[in-house]
């Protein structure tokens, strides 16, 4: 079948091949995309460093074994990717924003807080051989693919309240890794793995760091990264330290959706109340 057979004429093709859109616009970057890609490089690092340790010490000592130091390295890393993914945002609505700063900062989600902790569950269980590999694949692959739900969902459905439905990605990295670091290679770690992917996708309500909010985040990422440089540094408390923060991630993560539907209770007995006494 020829082209002309198709009902297809060289205009049609070259009607086809022009680009959509404003094409100096569509690739022009912006600041906030500039936070993306660092958002993206810190993951990419992270990665890195935790394949470095385990060549390293594989070819130095023949066998795998956790070094403080590589994990301190790549958990500030994501720390970092985090902070840019926080003011990305932002930047973005405070200065222009490019027209495809949303799949970037997506994109950019994907690589530091679904494959980079989904790539540390599973480094975490080859150094400790506590964990048949198969188990830390299935917990590492389910992080993973709640995460690029979340991040679809995220583009596709906005919630009316201006909440997260859901576990924020970042917030999901960040106590992947906490557990991670607080229960070590055990089963335990899989079923809170197994957990936070379920958070991710559910429609848990939480509320986006904002005002005072976005105070304590960046207060809490600072007191992060602290305690692992202490850690890292093999200074006395540095394992108490890693371990209290660890706990502290973890029960937040488990209280803000519990007090934000404690706070929308009051609020609608309040709004019940006031409408009664109107009548």
């Amino acid at each position: 079948m020829t082209m002309a057979d198709a009902g297809w004429s060289m205009d049609d093709m070259d009607a086809a091949d022009e680009p959509r859109g404003p094409v100096g616009k569509a690739f022009r970057l912006s600041a906030a995309d500039s936070l993306s890609l660092g958002n993206a490089m810190c993951g990419f690092l992270a990665v890195c460093v935790l394949a470095w340790s385990a060549i390293g010490q594989l070819q130095a000592e023949g066998s795998f074994r956790p070094d403080p130091r590589y994990f301190a390295t790549a958990i500030v890393l994501l720390l970092l990717g985090a902070t840019c993914d926080l003011f990305d945002g932002m930047v973005a609505r405070r200065f222009r924003a490019s027209a495809m700063g949303a799949e970037l900062d997506n994109l950019a989600d994907v690589i530091s807080f679904g494959f980079a902790p989904a790539f540390m569950v599973v480094a975490w269980a080859g150094f400790s051989h506590r964990m048949p590999m198969l188990v830390a694949l299935c917990a590492a692959v389910s992080v993973l693919l709640a995460g690029v739900v979340r991040l679809a969902r995220f583009a596709c459905v906005k919630t009316k309240s201006g909440d997260f439905m859901g576990l924020p990605i970042p917030m999901g990295a960040m106590t992947v890794v906490s557990i991670v670091l607080l229960f070590q290679a055990s089963y335990l770690t899989v079923a809170g793995v197994f957990l936070v992917a379920w958070l991710m996708v559910s429609r848990i309500e939480y509320p986006k760091p904002k005002g005072n909010l976005l105070a304590v985040v960046l207060a809490w990422i600072m007191i992060n990264v602290t305690c692992l440089i202490i850690w890292a540094a093999d200074l006395s408390g540095g394992d108490v330290l890693i371990q209290i923060g660890a706990a502290m991630q973890i029960a937040l993560v488990a209280a803000i959706p519990l007090r934000v539907l404690m706070f929308k209770r009051a609020q609608r007995k309040e709004r019940k109340e006031t409408e009664a006494s109107v009548r």
